[in-house]
């Protein structure tokens, strides 16, 4: 496990030194992102919740994993009482600091790329997390992680995830003129690797590691897809 944290820190380090604001949303133009569409396109994150049939509070504490430069985190600091904001990038979080200063409610966490080990049991309302595992390289971390998710929710809370269930997505498939254009340092580099790649998850794998972690998966939206949305539910205590 020390290997693939030090193996993902590292590309995602890199990552957020060649273009943090891509990397975190592809949708941007390579070194020249829309700043605004960029803060804006978290709103996103209302749309999954929407979806899923949850809602945050004003006094939740909620646990994002997978922070980056912080998209997310702002518009999820808006909305609730406390985010821990987890990412296993230290270039990502001095970022993320820096176009954050205001969000005084936020705790940037660094965390170790497979588990939540910073996290103390039964301490959130809440977790999310937007397009994130889908990059993890094996589908055990997210499982682990899902795991980890059910010690660290207070019982009743809830985790809303996006994973991918799509294995054709994650093939490697970079186009020579993209591999030609990332070595001229004229497109970005590392569509290649395990830590951008990612991994797909089976859903009945998933169920059963959300079970270890007294949990159910509650609703499931876009099976199949790339874009596979979950809600996990902890159960009360008896």
């Amino acid at each position: 496990m020390a290997g693939d944290t030090e193996r993902m820190r590292e590309f995602w380090d890199e990552r957020a030194r060649e273009d943090a604001f891509y990397f975190v949303d592809n949708r941007q133009r390579y070194r020249s992102p829309d700043l605004e569409s960029f803060w804006e396109s978290a709103a996103a994150v209302e749309y999954m919740l929407d979806g899923l049939g949850v809602k945050l509070q004003g006094a939740d504490s909620v646990l994002e994993i997978g922070c980056g430069v912080g998209r997310v985190t702002r518009w999820l600091a808006a909305r609730t009482g406390h985010v821990v904001a987890l990412d296993v990038s230290h270039e990502m979080l001095t970022r993320a600091r820096l176009h954050n200063p205001e969000l005084g409610n936020v705790r940037w966490v660094l965390g170790d790329g497979v588990s939540l080990a910073t996290i103390p049991d039964e301490s959130v309302d809440a977790c999310v997390s937007v397009v994130v595992f889908q990059h993890l390289p094996d589908a055990s971390i997210t499982l682990g992680y899902v795991r980890e998710i059910g010690r660290a929710l207070r019982p009743q809370g809830w985790a809303a995830l996006q994973i991918s269930n799509d294995p054709e997505i994650h093939r490697p498939s970079t186009p020579l003129r993209w591999r030609l254009n990332a070595l001229l340092g004229r497109g970005p580099k590392g569509h290649g690797h395990p830590a951008w790649l990612g991994s797909h998850v089976d859903l009945d794998a998933l169920r059963d590691a959300a079970l270890d972690g007294a949990m159910e998966v509650e609703k499931v939206w876009g099976a199949g897809s790339q874009y596979c949305q979950i809600l996990l539910r902890k159960k009360a205590k008896e």
